[in-house]
């Protein structure tokens, strides 16, 4: 008995690829509820708990990514140190030089694990060459301490994409003297790795988190109820919505679209469109909740993204952090709306198009991106013209169903794995689009078809309603929460697939 626990302990304490501690992962929930008993003995003592929780969250990522936690120590340390120079420094041309070694440094990391393979194919089809990719780090690891890493390919770290961000945005804001540098390393370390939003955001600023570190831990009941609600909110986005939408008809129809008529095409672009929303704010729920529960506040990520009325209003609803980051790191800076209407354009473009890229390594992403430019810049040139539009309810719904089929135009080059198979859905949709199957479709499809209308349902209700949703269960007795806790566990049961399915985010 003693050996199989030691041998289940060592299991869980080692690093196995493809084996990520999941929030759809019962293991994930046993590592939380070991992190909770200890934590119960630290929550009080701010300087104890930072230390206990960045301990958590350094393993966290250890098992999600293996010895790629130690980019997670390197990123840490160098704008930990990076962020205290340029407090120090009081010539300007200094602080411009070490925000700028700071940014290219986590760019240059970024960039060698993110983007080799679309850099070499790029070149190979400009320049008609036969270069290929060979991970320098895997050669010189091998070279000197005689290790056998595969040095024929470069694997994407989980989250580097967030992080990243994360880190930059502070030293670019102690060089705006918008938050004073960190102090202590191991606080900014905690703050850098903290696990609920490591891995897939919400991408947090600096001066919404750090002061939290020195604060008492305070969570009200009520706050506790929240953070149970998104919990299971989230899982239920994620597990009963998003992977059965994904495995029973979105991946079916994406691998293979001319299979499908131009009716089966449209609608699984209309369920990947439910998927990934269920799947990104899902987990960004559950991060909240859980940092909720340890008494840390996270930003809002997602607000009803589908009931934008415009594609400006749709970015200030969906990935908030990220729409929010590249508005306050990239699009102002390069000069925003103050330079005149062609500089505007501009500059949409370039930040919606390094925004799509920043998603992957691929020129679908950058397509995707570059329609929702195109469409940014065009309501920037017609937003004279708002001022007198009508604010009749007819004409509200009609530039949210325009909005909203803008957006999932462009998820179907998100998802699809390339341009020939985007172009096949989009011929299908508008040649083949077959009406006389449709009723045989709704007949076969009828699971499929509730749970998306039951999401679309759920996604469209009044905020009033929601709020009151909310509300109620907040307000249920302790022993009432817990028994709906049972039960939505036992509805997760029955929804789960065979085939674990990862949060689509952490592929970024």
């Amino acid at each position: 008995m003693i050996d199989w626990l030691k041998q289940i302990f060592v299991e869980f304490l080692t690093y196995h690829e493809g084996d990520q501690l999941m929030f759809t992962q019962l293991s994930f929930w046993v590592f939380f509820g070991v992190l909770l008993l200890g934590y119960t003995w630290v929550y009080n003592r701010s300087s104890l708990r930072s230390v206990y929780l960045l301990a958590f969250s350094l393993f966290f990522y250890f098992k999600s990514s293996g010895l790629f936690f130690i980019l997670l120590l390197f990123s840490t340390l160098v704008d930990y140190t990076i962020g205290l120079r340029i407090a120090r420094t009081p010539n300007l041309m200094k602080r411009k030089f070490l925000v700028s070694v700071s940014v290219f440094v986590n760019l240059l990391v970024l960039s060698y694990f993110k983007y080799p393979y679309f850099l070499v194919d790029t070149i190979n089809a400009l320049f008609r060459t036969n270069l290929s990719v060979v991970n320098h780090l895997s050669v010189l690891g091998n070279a000197l301490l005689g290790t056998h890493f595969d040095s024929s390919s470069i694997i994407l770290p989980v989250g580097i994409s967030f992080y990243t961000f994360q880190t930059i945005s502070y030293t670019v804001d102690v060089y705006r003297k918008k938050v004073k540098p960190v102090n202590n390393i191991l606080d900014f370390a905690f703050y850098v790795s903290f696990f609920p939003q490591l891995v897939a955001g919400p991408i947090v600023r600096a001066a919404e988190f750090i002061p939290q570190l020195y604060r008492k831990y305070e969570v009200t009941t009520r706050e506790f109820g929240h953070a149970i609600f998104l919990i299971l909110g989230g899982l239920l986005k994620k597990m009963v919505i998003s992977d059965y939408l994904s495995v029973n008809f979105v991946d079916r129809v994406f691998d293979n679209p001319l299979s499908h008529t131009g009716f089966e095409n449209l609608t699984a672009t209309y369920a990947y469109a439910m998927q990934i929303y269920c799947d990104f704010s899902g987990y960004t729920d559950i991060a909240i909740g859980l940092a909720l529960s340890l008494g840390f506040r996270l930003p809002l990520n997602f607000n009803s993204p589908y009931k934008a009325t415009s594609l400006t209003n749709f970015w200030h609803r969906w990935h908030i952090s990220l729409s929010s980051w590249l508005r306050d790191y990239l699009y102002i800076p390069l000069g925003g709306n103050r330079k005149g209407n062609l500089r505007t354009y501009l500059n949409l473009m370039v930040t919606m198009l390094l925004g799509g890229l920043w998603h992957g390594a691929h020129l679908k992403f950058v397509v995707w991106g570059g329609i929702h430019g195109v469409g940014l810049a065009f309501e920037k040139a017609l937003s004279p013209l708002k001022k007198n539009t009508s604010t009749n309810p007819f004409v509200k719904v009609l530039k949210g169903a325009v909005a909203f089929h803008v957006v999932c135009f462009a998820w179907i080059f998100f998802r699809a794995s390339d341009f020939t198979t985007a172009s096949s859905m989009i011929h299908q949709i508008l040649f083949r689009f077959d009406g006389s199957s449709v009723p045989n479709f709704i007949w076969e499809s009828g699971n499929v078809l509730g749970i998306l209308l039951v999401g679309y349902i759920l996604h469209w209700l009044p905020f009033n309603l929601k709020e009151k949703i909310r509300g109620t269960f907040i307000s249920l007795p302790f022993l009432l929460k817990v028994a709906i806790a049972v039960m939505v566990a036992i509805i997760l049961v029955q929804f789960q697939t065979m085939e674990l399915q990862p949060f689509i985010y952490f592929r970024f």
